[in-house]
Parts: structure tokens; sequence; C-alpha cells
């Protein structure tokens, strides 16, 4: 079973994960300024990738924009890995392709841990994402506690590119941030996601 056939219920059920869905994860929003770059090449992409309206047209010109923009600002510099395979565990179903992930090293040929956030793609609908997004964290603190760098919490992103849900997972509990992010609110969303990769 790969990471995309997991459901939001198959996905609580199997790994015995409670959810919450009430609490505000980042009040106060930490906010951080895109650079011009990608001021500039949003300013293009968006009407691009919103007429396509393709999964595809919405990673490339939407998401990996901002991740990129991520990745300059971040310190220390985080790995940053696109449409890889992340086999972590076929028996449990955790395996399979992950749109996008992240990770404290600078190293770009090979995955190191901590995996520190997984970013999952979808187009308008986001609820088929959240499902995948959790079998992916789930698989992102097992990584990481077979290499020996245990992170006490995992962060995800189900996105559109032009709409962002944060996930965190901690413990036994899936926590699905209650505010929805637009692409008009940029610097919260790059605020948030630096503060999730800054995490221990």
């Amino acid at each position: 079973m790969a990471y995309s056939k997991f459901t939001l219920i198959e996905a609580l059920s199997r790994f015995s994960l409670s959810l919450e869905e009430s609490r505000d994860l980042f009040n106060p929003v930490p906010t951080a300024q895109p650079g011009e770059l990608l001021r500039a090449t949003l300013e293009e992409n968006i009407p691009l990738a919103l007429a396509l309206q393709t999964e595809k047209a919405r990673s490339e010109f939407l998401i990996a924009p901002v991740l990129l923009e991520l990745r300059r600002q971040a310190t220390p510099t985080i790995g940053l890995f696109s449409g890889i395979e992340f086999n972590v565990d076929d028996k449990q179903g955790l395996s399979g392709i992950c749109d996008f992930l992240l990770a404290r090293s600078k190293e770009q040929l090979v995955l190191r841990s901590p995996v520190l956030a997984i970013i999952e793609s979808k187009n308008e609908n986001l609820k088929p994402g959240y499902g995948q997004c959790i079998a992916a964290m789930v698989a992102a603190r097992l990584f990481n506690e077979r290499a020996g760098t245990p992170q006490k919490t995992i962060c995800g992103a189900v996105t559109s590119g032009d709409i962002w849900k944060f996930l965190t997972l901690e413990s036994d509990t899936v926590c699905i941030d209650q505010t929805t992010y637009y692409i008009d609110r940029l610097d919260a969303i790059l605020g948030i996601l630096l503060k999730l990769t800054s995490s221990e």
C-alpha cells in the first residue's frame, strides 16, 4: 500500500492516532517577507497554474517556488527533495513517492535524517491529501528514529499551491490546523514553513 492509498480514516486507524482539529497551531502567525524573485515568479505563475488546473502545474509553478524561497531563507540550510521514493516500511504501507520532503541536511544526493516535514500537492480539494500526508509523516518519524535522530514533532502540509493546510504529528496525536492559509498571506505561509523547519 502506497502513501497515496491512505484515506484520513484509514491512516488514523492503521497507526492508532487521535485527531485534533480545533487548535490554531501558529497563533500568533510568524511571518517572513518573500524575496523579490518569489514575488515576481508567483505574479506570473499564479494565473498560469490556476488556468491549467492540474496538480502537476500547481506543484511546479506554485509550490516549488515557495519551497525554493524557504530553502534560501532557512538557517541552517535544509535539504529539499521533490518526487522521491520514501520507502520506510512496506509491511505498514509506508512506501511510495512523496511530493516534497524537507530535511535538516545540506546534502541533495542522499536523503539524510532528520526529515522535518512532508508537503503533499493536491488540486482544489485538499481533504484527500490528509491521509496521504499523515502516513508519510508517520514514515518520517520512523525514518528519523531508525537513524538515531528522533524528532518530537513531525510537520506536514497539504496544499494546492494557492491554499495551504498545516499538520503536526506528536506522540499519538495528529493536529490539523483549524486555520486555512491562502496565497495572499504568503508572508504567513513562508513564516510557518520556516518555523516548521527550525523546530527540534
